[in-house]
């Protein structure tokens, strides 16, 4: 019998795929991750019931130094630098496929599941070597695997994805089947250790810089009140007279933000990737055409990537795409498969 590690966080999803990990005759445990203080403690309230309808063993792995310096301190230092991060994509490689992998497999734990909505794909290359392939979740409303970019070979090979091969609707039908009192509750947010919104976060970490707000011709036309509370394409709260106003790009180095009232000027045909991963674990042969999405509920767009130089990319579209964000993930499909992602840079 397999022995599955199921990562549940009391909602919908993580619940639905323990009880799925269950039903197909594996050996199941569950475990709930404390990831920053005040965790949402009624999460893991209702973790624990889950497990305990489904007779499953429970346990709480408390994470939170760990979180903190691999997640919050990187997304503090990100903003910092004027990008606009993505802190899931680095829980997920850091903690959930990273920390809680390992102590799986110390626990002679076969897979770690989620609840994410991507499917994993067994293949023998011509040299009869197992691979693995990460593929798009069936229900492409709620597909998550732009935000699995980061996995590698070793990590897939553990990895379950119960709930790839099923849509959201149904998802739902399989917790009524399996009695589970999580049908009420709300979406997760995107950012979990933000309790209202971004800006208010930062406030209590980063101090205030202001600095002077430019129209792209460099002109002044305002005052700002630190480069971290904007992202490109942003268009509320910017405080500017005889709008819309977006945001066009930032200068660190002068503390500038620049706006624009064409929206059209925030369309962009290339940008520059870093710190590229591929998911097979090796380099492709470029330059290679793809599909390629610049943020999670951006539509994939073709492009072409070229190798510029040692792990640093161009990518150029055939279709200029909409707020090209520094710090922002841009992952690379073919077809079903998500071949690999790497960061934007300025």
């Amino acid at each position: 019998m397999k022995k599955v590690i199921i990562a549940m966080s009391g909602g919908l999803d993580s619940s639905v795929a323990a009880a799925l990990v269950k039903e197909r005759g594996m050996e199941a445990i569950g475990v709930f991750m404390r990831l920053y203080p005040g965790s949402l403690r009624g999460s893991e309230k209702r973790a624990r019931k889950v497990a305990k309808i489904l007779g499953i063993p429970f346990y709480v792995l408390n994470f939170e130094k760990e979180f903190e310096r691999k997640v919050i301190d990187y997304f503090l230092e990100e903003y910092k630098k004027g990008r606009t991060p993505n802190p899931c994509i680095v829980c997920n490689k850091e903690i959930k496929f990273g920390l809680l992998l390992k102590q799986a497999m110390a626990l002679r734990a076969d897979f770690v599941a989620t609840g994410h909505y991507a499917r994993k794909q067994r293949t023998t290359n011509n040299e009869q070597r197992t691979k693995y392939k990460l593929l798009r979740g069936k229900d492409k409303g709620k597909d998550q695997s732009y935000f699995l970019w980061q996995l590698n070979q070793e990590q897939l090979k553990h990895i379950l994805f119960p709930l790839g091969d099923y849509t959201k609707r149904e998802v739902r039908n399989l917790a009524k089947k399996f009695k589970l009192p999580v049908l009420d509750i709300p979406e997760s947010q995107e950012i979990c250790f933000v309790k209202n919104n971004v800006n208010d976060f930062l406030k209590k970490y980063l101090k205030e810089k202001p600095g002077d707000i430019l129209n792209k011709d460099g002109r002044k036309i305002g005052r700002h009140q630190g480069l971290f509370f904007y992202t490109i394409g942003q268009r509320k709260g910017l405080n500017l007279p005889v709008g819309p106003w977006f945001v066009l790009g930032k200068d660190t180095k002068k503390n500038f933000l620049i706006v624009t009232k064409n929206e059209k000027d925030l369309l962009k045909k290339e940008l520059i990737a870093e710190n590229l991963n591929w998911i097979s674990g090796k380099e492709p042969k470029l330059p290679l055409k793809v599909k390629a999405k610049i943020r999670y509920r951006h539509k994939v767009s073709s492009a072409t990537i070229y190798h510029l130089k040692s792990n640093i990319y161009h990518l150029i579209f055939i279709k200029p795409q909409q707020a090209v964000t520094s710090g922002q993930s841009v992952v690379f499909y073919k077809g079903e498969e998500l071949l690999g992602g790497g960061v934007i840079c300025d």
